[in-house]
């Protein structure tokens, strides 16, 4: 994954994804840009689909104690 895309929110990728997808559905770039927005799109939601992975990963470390309480469970990505 390029440096760019490391530095990116989830928000802000999908804010720039939604935007190529725009541009594409439109029908207007020429075929090089095409596939370059193509293949920033296919980057971009890599990127998302990661940063939604972990932050499921993060949720599910929430423990539920017998007693109906709540317990936050250090997230660790070794386990």
């Amino acid at each position: 994954m390029s440096d760019t895309l490391v530095n990116l929110s989830f928000e802000q990728a999908l804010q720039e994804l939604e935007a190529l997808v725009r541009r594409l559905e439109e029908g207007r770039l020429p075929l090089e840009e095409a596939i370059s927005a193509y293949e920033r799109g296919v980057a971009l939601k890599t990127h998302c689909q990661a940063k939604l992975q972990l932050a499921k990963l993060k949720v599910d470390q929430i423990v539920l104690k017998s007693q109906g309480e709540v317990e936050l469970k250090p997230f660790d990505a070794g386990e």
